[in-house]
């Protein structure tokens, strides 16, 4: 399974290197206020889509990411055993970039082409296996679009990622 996420550091905000560093355990929790709360967090992605479409991998294919907290999936627990996890810099209700919407069809494209058991029906948001509890990606993803460029997008031999 693929879940899609949003994330913004702080809340609202985009660019800079807050997201790279909470992935990376180096928040620095006086830089803003908001990271006392999340301070010593464990989270991580597997990859992080920026505004722009840039592509960043934090943890291995083959390995768990902590992306998915307390969740379940048509009757499993625990979906960072059994889940990919891909943030998109964004907030819920916010409108995401077509260089994002891109990148994803082309990530979930190569990963399809190299997971035969993810599907775009496994391809599910952090509110579908956590709701009430979490949004995200939120009102303002755009659902059929993304699938309709997923359906357009041939696997990007290009795209190096690691899988162990």
């Amino acid at each position: 399974m693929l879940v899609v996420h949003a994330i913004s550091l702080p809340p609202g905000a985009f660019g800079g290197p807050f997201v790279d560093a909470l992935f990376l355990g180096q928040l620095n929790p006086d830089a803003h206020p908001y990271f006392r709360e999340i301070a010593g967090m464990r989270v991580s992605a597997h990859f992080f889509i920026d505004r722009g479409g840039s592509l960043t991998q934090y943890v291995p294919v083959a390995m768990r990411a902590w992306h998915a907290g307390q969740s379940v999936w048509e009757g499993r627990t625990a979906c960072n055993d059994f889940s990919v996890g891909v943030e998109l810099e964004g907030v819920e209700a916010g409108q995401f970039t077509d260089a994002q919407y891109e990148q994803l069809a082309v990530l979930t494209a190569t990963l399809m082409a190299a997971l035969p058991a993810l599907t775009l029906e496994r391809v599910v948001g952090h509110q579908d296996i956590a709701p009430g509890r979490k949004w995200d990606p939120g009102s303002g993803f755009d659902w059929e679009r993304f699938r309709a460029l997923v359906r357009r997008t041939r696997p990007e031999l290009a795209i190096a990622l690691v899988w162990e």
